[in-house]
């Protein structure tokens, strides 16, 4: 286990968008948090010792602990990091000042992922986000002087919003990354209950709009929804998108393990929400069998302008004619402009990341043909 993500469910205002898993703050609620956190680490790091590549807090918000919270939270951590280890928290830009930004150095953060999603005021109200645009601006500013890598969130394609603004305004900052995101109202968020929905027209040209801009100062689209200067990707998410190996802490969580020796190709564990998790309830587990595995694989790793390496997702799954079943129906969709076939790697193009479901559909139905139900539970 190379990579890690941790959950911190504390929140100071609960955006009308958001389906994570967030809470505010209550009475022992933090201190509870931190106790079974600890407990939960030192049991994961007897199962998975060894040292982490990355390490990634995310929320909720993270940098909203108080001082004392944010270090035992790191002392409960029993792992080592490799040497040029990524460790990104996650901040709103009302909860960093320049003695934070130096509290999270001397903790070994050495990347922010800023939820700026907007720096113009009418539209963060419209998203009932607590700060303003000069908040955000200052927030990033600040820790790009304190020698932080710096990604930003922007959320594309709203009403009100003018989006060359936005783009211009981030790229202007001179930010490693962008993960630039159209509004998803999910079931059960206050936008979802309003009967908020989503614009296609507008976000499809907000996207185009972010290609353009983003491209212009330097960072290329490498991701469905991210953008990044030449080495500055998010390697803890690659982690994610190239199927890796991942531990998870933290309620709802989740982790992703291989299992060789096992029933399946991997399993997957997802902890419960926070009252369950505090009082100690396991992660849920699923065994992931190879036909689930191989489908897994293709809807993550062409969400990558790398693509996925067919051999070694047969290696891996166990399916060893899986370039062969897959390759009519590639062959269809390279002649349609959405793959690019490039020895025994596919890869979408940027029609084919604009369009995933059409690009991933096909794979699925020729994977799902050849091969029973392996049984995934």
């Amino acid at each position: 286990m190379r990579h890690l993500y941790l959950h911190v469910p504390f929140c100071p205002t609960l955006c009308p968008y958001c389906d994570f898993h967030v809470v505010r703050r209550g009475p022992g609620l933090v201190e509870r948090y931190l106790e079974r956190l600890a407990a939960e680490a030192a049991e994961l790091h007897a199962r998975r010792p060894g040292e982490l590549t990355t390490l990634y807090l995310g929320g909720g918000t993270p940098s909203y602990l108080r001082d004392r919270e944010l270090e035992r939270l790191f002392a409960a951590l029993p792992w080592p990091l490799a040497p040029g280890a990524e460790v990104t928290l996650e901040a709103n830009p009302g909860t960093l000042s320049p003695a934070r930004l130096e509290q999270l150095r001397s903790l070994g953060v050495n990347r922010i992922s800023l939820g700026v999603q907007s720096f113009q005021d009418p539209v963060l109200a419209r998203l009932g986000r607590a700060h303003k645009g000069r908040g955000a601006l200052r927030a990033a500013e600040e820790a790009l002087a304190a020698g932080f890598r710096v990604s930003l969130d922007l959320i594309l394609g709203l009403p009100v919003q003018d989006v060359a603004a936005d783009l211009e305004t981030a790229a202007a900052l001179g930010v490693g990354h962008v993960s630039a995101y159209t509004l998803q109202v999910e079931a059960g968020t206050p936008f979802a209950l309003a009967g908020l929905e989503p614009d296609p027209d507008r976000e499809a040209e907000a996207f185009e709009l972010a290609r353009e801009v983003l491209g212009r100062a330097g960072l290329a689209r490498y991701e469905v929804s991210n953008f990044a200067r030449p080495g500055e990707e998010a390697r803890h998410n690659l982690a994610y998108w190239r199927m890796a190996e991942w531990g998870g802490l933290g309620p709802a969580a989740s982790a992703h393990f291989h299992t060789p020796a096992g029933p399946g190709v991997a399993e997957r564990r997802t902890n419960p929400p926070l009252p369950r998790w505090a009082a100690g309830e396991p992660p849920l587990r699923e065994v992931i069998g190879p036909l689930e595995h191989a489908k897994e694989s293709l809807m993550m790793g062409l969400r990558l302008r790398e693509g996925v390496d067919l051999a070694g997702l047969a290696r891996r799954s166990g399916l060893a004619e899986l370039g062969r079943v897959l390759a009519p129906a590639a062959e269809r969709l390279a002649a349609g402009g959405l793959l690019e076939r490039a020895r025994a790697r596919l890869r979408p193009t940027e029609a084919g990341l604009d369009r995933l479901h059409a690009a991933l559909l096909p794979l699925w139905e020729a994977l799902e043909a050849a091969y029973p139900s392996d049984g995934a539970s």
